[in-house]
């Protein structure tokens, strides 16, 4: 977990493929959707332009198919998701229903104007439409109000883990790991 731009996507193909489950992102989902133009994604593109959140049920549909397929079985690392307070419920359900539970949830945590300048940078390389200079702003808005008093919940649950997100990116992979290694003892 962790506001836009602080590299969860990144941290997540980086440690899936060091733990050898799949890392299951909701933005990638939404972005082929978009690309194919599939109703889904049409119907996504026009609240992620708007630098909003995707509606609960479409999300909650999208991760409890993919959480379904057999190579999460084993686990699975989730990108993207939950963003919202229903969300965690629902997250809760899925995994019941699988017979999982979360082992630790990551937080990546960075600097605002770190953050904005790191997703400006990305949209040149990219040609994204979602990351201009006020959607990112409002992204990182939205993100404190809907997304971040997830912290809370998981914290009291003594899964949370919080890994400052700006460096190389082995640097702050050794530190998710090291962070992760805390939890287990």
């Amino acid at each position: 977990m962790g506001p836009p731009g602080a590299g969860k996507g990144t941290q997540a193909k980086v440690l899936a493929d060091r733990l050898g489950i799949p890392a299951v992102s909701t933005g990638d989902i939404f972005r082929a959707n978009v690309k194919d133009e599939t109703p889904l994604g049409l119907e996504a593109k026009r609240y992620m332009d708007a630098g909003n959140y995707v509606p609960d049920e479409v999300t909650n549909a999208m991760v409890r198919d993919r959480l379904s397929e057999a190579d999460a079985g084993e686990g699975f690392l989730l990108d993207g998701y939950p963003r919202t307070l229903p969300q965690v419920g629902t997250l809760d359900d899925i995994l019941a229903e699988h017979g999982h539970q979360l082992d630790a949830v990551v937080a990546l945590v960075a600097d605002t104007d770190v953050l904005v300048d790191r997703m400006l940078n990305r949209a040149k390389v990219d040609g994204r439409s979602d990351d201009s200079e006020d959607v990112i702003r409002h992204r990182q808005e939205v993100y404190t109000a809907e997304t971040k008093p997830l912290l809370r919940v998981y914290a009291q649950r003594g899964l949370l883990v919080e890994v400052d997100g700006v460096g190389e990116i082995e640097e702050v992979s050794e530190r998710v790991l090291t962070a992760l290694k805390t939890l287990e003892g």
